[in-house]
């Protein structure tokens, strides 16, 4: 095996500009993939933590009692779709105002527990649940406006979704970029060494023995692809998690665990063996024959 790898860094550093190419482009096309993977991922925690917030909120007129309120939480549970409800007081709707404004105490003199609704809000077991909940809300002569994140939802969800097929189809057509670069630069090599490569055969050379360090180049390639494109779209998230996480602020998406980056590397060695040993089988396979 050693002599493998010794004959296998040799290859490359006979043909230093096309195995520069060939690990150039496979770096990009990990990059990419990095990239569409961090960001579906990111997409799907968003979505998941729309969902599980408070989606529909009923604002109560100044009249309602709590015999009113408590009316419309039974007749919302009765659709049995419910995942969790929250009744918010006049109070407390001011205690959160204040939070939520304590930077500007401008503010907090123009409001009191008096001028705020109270709500109920209420958290449903799926998306498509939203709008039958609303209706009932609605219906209730107590309410004075209903407010549901639905559009939210299937905004994003939609979103998800193009961002799931073009990360899939851009990188597929780079890791096809990738193979075929791969196959062309090996295939050139293998040719170039043809003469060698009889010569090893008539001596008992075996198929493994000439093949091996091409496919061993190869894997080369792509590990190196996948390690140094996974780093890059690594260090881009570093910088910028701050700016991120500042705009995203309540929504707990970053940092990146370590665990996940780490999965990502793993499987994207393992793409970049796949990709780079199914290259060189290609392009040696006429030996083969």
């Amino acid at each position: 095996m050693s002599r493998k790898l010794g004959t296998t860094l040799k290859h490359m550093r006979r043909s230093p500009y096309q195995s520069i190419a060939a690990a150039v482009l496979t770096t990009i096309t990990f990059f990419v993939v990095s990239v569409f993977a961090l960001v579906v991922m990111g997409a799907h925690g968003m979505l998941t933590y729309f969902e599980s917030r408070p989606q529909v909120t009923a604002f109560f007129k100044d009249s309602a009692t709590a015999a009113d309120v408590e009316t419309l939480k039974t007749s919302v549970s009765a659709l049995g779709t419910v995942e969790s409800m929250n009744y918010i007081s006049k109070d407390q709707a001011l205690q959160i105002y204040k939070e939520q404004n304590k930077d500007n105490p401008l503010l907090l003199e123009m409001v009191t527990a008096d001028i705020l609704p109270a709500s109920l809000e209420v958290s449903a077991k799926n998306a498509t649940d939203l709008e039958p909940i609303a209706t009932v809300m609605q219906k209730d002569t107590t309410v004075e406006e209903v407010v549901f994140q639905k559009d939210v939802v299937d905004t994003l969800t939609k979103w998800v979704n193009g961002v799931r097929i073009a990360g899939v189809v851009l990188s597929g057509l780079l890791l096809f970029a990738s193979l075929v670069t791969i196959v062309v630069i090996l295939g050139l090599k293998f040719t170039a060494r043809r003469a060698e490569i009889k010569t090893l055969s008539l001596l008992g050379a075996t198929s493994w023995y000439i093949r091996g360090p091409f496919v061993l180049e190869g894997i080369a390639y792509g590990l190196i692809g996948a390690g140094m494109g996974w780093g890059a779209a690594y260090v881009s998230l570093l910088y910028a998690t701050p700016p991120l996480a500042s705009f995203l602020q309540g929504i707990p998406l970053l940092p990146v665990p370590l665990w996940i980056m780490g999965a990502l590397l793993g499987g994207e060695l393992v793409l970049g063996i796949l990709l780079g040993g199914f290259a060189s089988m290609i392009a040696t396979r006429r030996y083969g024959r």
